[in-house]
């Protein structure tokens, strides 16, 4: 039996354009660059806006040699349409300059022109035709090209590890089947610099790959030729043999004898400081064990981050915002370098010119300007996206840097205050999740040096007095505590947790060490030093 239901259905989506905004809010300033070519590859209609230095220089001649003339101080970008086609002549620049914005609307003098015109009643042109309403997104926040450009770093030029380790290999006394092992266990180092797949794996990988059948043994022979690699400790299996092979290569004194005979012997005991332990096992003086662990405390345990440049690539913060401070005034701005300012070519506007002009228009010049209308449409969209980004950026990092001024004055990790994603989306008067786009991935430079904005956010926790502190001025303070204490006798979470009550932070000991936990400082046993 069939039915006929009806059902009532409240539902929110978000328009192409509300998406679009929110992915361009939440990534920084050194991913924009990108994001802006992507934009401009898919679309003819985005350029980016950058005068010729040769044609201001020219156009400054003519404006000096005119200057007698009344109508020169017309002649200027923003009063010309169409700077971009030189090659007209003058008269048709001006004709185009004074002509009125035509509106596409059915006329009366015949029956084609009539036609023709219904047909094209869903293009309105008159939105496309003004070069000035689609303006570029730069605005008077973005910051000053000769301040960002004077701390620009230098880019890494050197090869990675990964081709220092294949260039030793070719020096290497290897015959072809030999080279191919060792270029497939390369292939297989981390970027700790270690090699943690099993070997029958890469076995296996070499059967498949290269229809090379090799053996477990073959694979660690030429496994041994790659640890005699630089830097030292590279291609080892697990952090003794690193350590291991690089004890190999200092000279085979009492303590460096001593330092493998910890790491052989008492690797788990070493790991977890048991150093009573170590002593009873090795039959070690305490002069002997602290010469041993200094040997050790000094050696790479990550040495893929020793090459040439690693196995990856240096990369450099880059502030999304600049702070300023001129005798008690801050001025903040965008870090807008890697954001070129972006304009609707020209051309576009042309082509809707020439399709107004034209006497017939045939279905094929109808779908050529759909398709003009679409892109410039798109244009407009990600123009503005961009523009609504910048503001929303400035709005909310002006409210971070109110809330926080006694801290951008004067720098002291104390003078941070408690403050949450919602105090500023209150203040701003907009969603959290908003402010939290903002906040992700970004970054801030200051006199004081380039903080994230996230590292301004913290909870806050009771005082004796009444006021609330900042969990950031509380784990300086337990941070402080800590790099003062008897490394012989660390301080527990218990001692921490009453040193800091008696400062009157109301604190209990699982806060001290969640607080020490996300400080990547170890317990106190593992602190404890000889």
């Amino acid at each position: 039996m069939q039915r006929l239901d009806l059902k009532q259905l409240l539902s929110q989506k978000l328009s192409p354009q509300q998406i679009q905004f929110i992915k361009l809010l939440q990534i920084p300033t050194a991913e924009l660059e990108t994001r802006i070519k992507e934009e401009m590859e898919v679309n003819p209609a985005l350029e980016e806006d950058e005068p010729d230095d040769t044609e201001e220089l020219d156009r400054d001649d003519d404006d000096s040699d005119d200057s007698d003339d009344p109508d020169s101080s017309l002649d200027n970008d923003e009063n010309t349409l169409d700077e971009d086609f030189d090659d007209r002549s003058s008269n048709d620049s001006e004709q185009a300059d004074e002509m009125p914005e035509p509106e596409i609307q059915p006329k009366d003098e015949g029956p084609a022109d009539t036609e023709a015109n219904a047909d094209n009643t869903d293009l309105d042109l008159s939105d496309y035709l003004n070069d000035d309403e689609i303006a570029g997104y730069k605005m008077q926040g973005d910051g000053p090209g000769e301040e960002e450009e004077r701390d620009t770093p230098l880019a890494d030029t050197s090869g990675s590890l990964l081709d220092s380790l294949l260039d030793q290999l070719h020096f290497a006394d290897l015959d072809e089947r030999q080279e191919a092992i060792g270029q497939q266990l390369i292939g297989s180092i981390d970027g700790d610099g270690y090699i943690r797949r099993d070997l029958s794996a890469i076995a296996n990988d070499l059967a498949f790959s290269q229809n090379l059948e090799v053996t477990v043994p073959e694979i660690e022979a030429v496994l041994r030729v790659v640890q005699q690699f630089d830097p030292p400790g590279i291609a080892a299996r697990d952090l003794p043999e690193c350590l291991l092979l690089q004890l190999e290569r200092r000279p085979q004194d009492e303590n460096t004898v001593n330092a493998e005979r910890i790491l052989t012997d008492t690797f788990e005991e070493f790991s977890k400081k048991h150093y009573p332990r170590i002593q009873q096992k090795l039959d070690l003086e305490d002069d002997e064990l602290k010469e041993a662990i200094n040997v050790i405390l000094k050696l790479n345990p990550k040495p893929g981050g020793s090459g040439p440049s690693g196995l990856g690539k240096t990369q450099y913060l880059m502030p999304d915002f600049i702070l300023t401070n001129d005798n008690g005034i801050f001025n903040l701005t965008l870090n807008a370098r890697n954001a070129p300012e972006l304009r609707v070519s020209p051309a576009y506007t042309e082509m809707f010119r020439t399709y107004d002009k034209a006497a017939k228009k045939d279905q094929k010049m109808k779908e050529a300007v759909t398709f003009v209308k679409q892109k410039l449409d798109s244009a407009k969209w990600f123009i503005d996206a961009i523009r609504q980004r910048q503001n929303t950026l400035l709005r909310t990092m002006n409210a971070i840097v109110e809330l926080q001024r006694d801290f951008f004055a004067e720098g002291d990790e104390g003078k941070l205050k408690p403050m949450i994603l919602k105090d500023i989306a209150q203040r701003i008067g907009m969603d959290i999740s908003t402010v939290s786009r903002v906040a992700n991935s970004k970054s801030i430079q200051t006199e004081f040096g380039i903080y994230p904005l996230k590292y301004f956010f913290s909870e806050g926790i009771a005082t004796d007095s009444g006021e609330d502190a900042s969990s950031r001025e509380v784990k300086s303070i337990l941070k402080d505590l800590i790099g003062k204490e008897s490394k012989e006798r660390p301080l527990s979470d218990d001692k921490l947790e009453k040193m800091l009550n008696a400062r009157g932070y109301n604190i209990a000991r699982r806060t001290v060490a969640k607080y020490r936990e996300q400080l990547n400082i170890p317990v106190a046993r593992l602190r404890k030093e000889l």
